[in-house]
């Protein structure tokens, strides 16, 4: 666990033995060439404490497979099915998703150039924008409100280290600004992963890049 996303590591080490005869990792036969299961949020102890309030929290997750580089979202309770072959082992970061308004989520990852992504974030907090409102894990907008081209909430992270960003967003971000400067960022419509790039270490002095996205 770290404060905002957990790590979990899946790994098949069926007929994996050390040969104290030739001081080496040898394989033993097996009845199976794979191991076939699944992942859940639930799965990481305690995620429901990464969740920045918990109690509006309804138990959806972004997960992030570092293998692959797939993002993929897993509602409360829904199942990854996943198989691994003898010596195969996969990463996955997985974070709480929060519900800002309707139409838009969002959930940081970290440095997802690590295997313990989540473990580079050391603040987070959300701004949601006068009007759009969420209780008990549903969102809410007042009758008569009109977005537009408004900003609907912005999201400030603090992130240490550098090396390639990544967070799960339902909706392209309008703008992304780190340390105060607006910087380019990538988006995959279809699996909402918005990547942008930490160059250096944060200043010596501040100890983290400050990182904003503007929904």
């Amino acid at each position: 666990m770290n404060k905002y996303t957990g790590v979990l590591g899946v790994y098949n080490c069926q007929g994996a033995a050390w040969s104290s005869s030739e001081k080496k990792n040898i394989l033993l036969p097996t009845r199976h060439d794979a191991i076939t299961g699944v992942v859940r949020g639930r799965d990481v102890h305690l995620i429901n404490e990464a969740a920045v309030d918990p109690t509006d929290w309804a138990g959806d997750c972004a997960v992030y497979r570092h293998r692959t580089g797939e993002l993929i979202i897993l509602p409360y309770n829904a199942a990854l099915p996943m198989s691994l072959k003898v010596l195969e082992y996969d990463i996955f970061t997985i974070t709480p998703i929060k519900t800002l308004a309707p139409g838009f989520s969002f959930a940081p990852l970290g440095l997802v150039n690590m295997f313990n992504a989540g473990g580079a974030i050391d603040g987070l907090t959300y701004q949601v924008r006068s009007g759009a409102q969420v209780h008990n894990g549903s969102a809410h907008v007042e009758v008569g409100d009109d977005r537009g081209d408004e900003v609907v909430g912005k999201v400030h992270l603090e992130v240490k280290g550098c090396g390639l960003f990544g967070a799960y967003s339902s909706a392209r971000p309008k703008k992304c600004w780190v340390d105060s400067e607006e910087v380019e960022f990538e988006y995959d419509s279809g699996s909402g992963l918005v990547t942008l790039r930490l160059d250096q270490m944060p200043e010596e002095s501040k100890k983290v890049h400050i990182v904003e996205v503007e929904l």
